[in-house]
């Protein structure tokens, strides 16, 4: 016979019971796939990637494509998918190739959050970056207000088979475009490599001398020209150059007086909200489709106040005075 104080005791780990699935219920497994690039921009994209998946509740999975390779990163969401991860939060190593197995990730019910590099060919739950192209018009609209009519620029590009890369690249050109006419545009194309960029911009010097700015699609781009002002005996402000990221080492060009303007992204803030949407949409919660992290335009005149609010300046190596 069932006494009323069994009858309680039953109750009480009945709902014990209920409490302990519902716990389980709300554990979510989220994937956080980077693109393997390691310069100072993505360090600090990946670290508020990682600070987001420390949440309670979720299991956080790490994982980065071997030397950027597509071929990586594809088997890499295979294989969250035979895993059945609730979630993907991924920066993209090729915006379109990148696409069937994003399209194979959705049908089988997994949330796909873009971070900072959008994807092509899929409709993603949500793409979480810097509105590129807003913040290179205003990296163009600078360059326009540092030259004369037909002067030369040249324009260090990113990976044009990224989303990031081309609007970036078009953002600027634009701008630039639009402030002044007739400007001769020298193109030096990389894949975000520094190396590439150094060597690009040391051709570009030689068969353009008088060019008057360097402008970078990131930071990486920017210290490739600030070594291949060097080799050709510049001095800072010799040629003005911009970057973009607000990254650490791009700051601290700006410092030395290398660089004189950076369309900063809030690059921690990019990884964290990144990884913190494909949290809520695993947890069923409705996300917003595009997300915009913000961007800022630095000059000499804020560097400091930037390092210092962004959380950049605790990783550089010239220090606010």
């Amino acid at each position: 016979m069932i006494t009323k104080r069994t009858f309680g005791r039953l109750a009480i780990a009945a709902a014990a019971a209920t409490l302990f699935t519902s716990a389980m219920a709300a554990d979510v497994t989220v994937a956080y796939i980077t693109n393997g690039n390691t310069n100072e921009g993505w360090t600090l994209i990946n670290g508020g990637a990682k600070k987001a998946g420390q949440a309670k509740g979720v299991k956080f999975i790490e994982l980065a494509a071997d030397k950027g390779e597509l071929s990586r990163q594809l088997a890499i969401v295979e294989d969250m998918i035979t895993r059945k991860v609730n979630a993907i939060a991924i920066a993209p190593v090729d915006s379109a190739g990148i696409a069937p197995a994003i399209n194979k990730a959705l049908a089988a019910g997994i949330a796909v959050v873009a971070v900072d590099t959008g994807i092509t060919g899929s409709k993603i739950t949500s793409y979480v970056a810097t509105d590129n192209i807003k913040a290179a018009n205003v990296q163009g609209k600078w360059a326009a207000g540092e030259i004369k009519d037909g002067d030369t620029v040249i324009y260090v590009t990113g990976d044009q088979g990224q989303s990031t890369g081309q609007e970036r690249k078009k953002g600027f050109v634009d701008a630039l475009n639009a402030g002044r006419k007739n400007v001769k545009i020298v193109e030096v194309a990389t894949t975000w490599d520094q190396t590439m960029a150094q060597n690009g911009v040391e051709a570009a010097l030689r068969a353009n001398p008088n060019a008057k700015v360097i402008a970078c699609a990131w930071d990486g781009g920017a210290l490739g020209a600030k070594a291949a002002l060097m080799a050709a005996g510049k001095k800072p402000g010799d040629v003005k150059i911009a970057g973009f990221d607000g990254s650490p080492g791009g700051l601290d060009m700006m410092k030395q007086g290398w660089q004189q303007a950076n369309a900063a992204q809030m690059l921690a803030k990019i990884g964290q909200v990144g990884v913190e949407t494909a949290i809520a949409a695993a947890q069923g919660k409705k996300v917003e489709a595009r997300i915009d992290t913000g961007s800022f335009l630095v000059l000499p005149a804020n560097v400091d106040k930037f390092a210092a609010d962004s959380g950049v300046g605790q990783f550089m190596k010239v220090k606010a005075k």
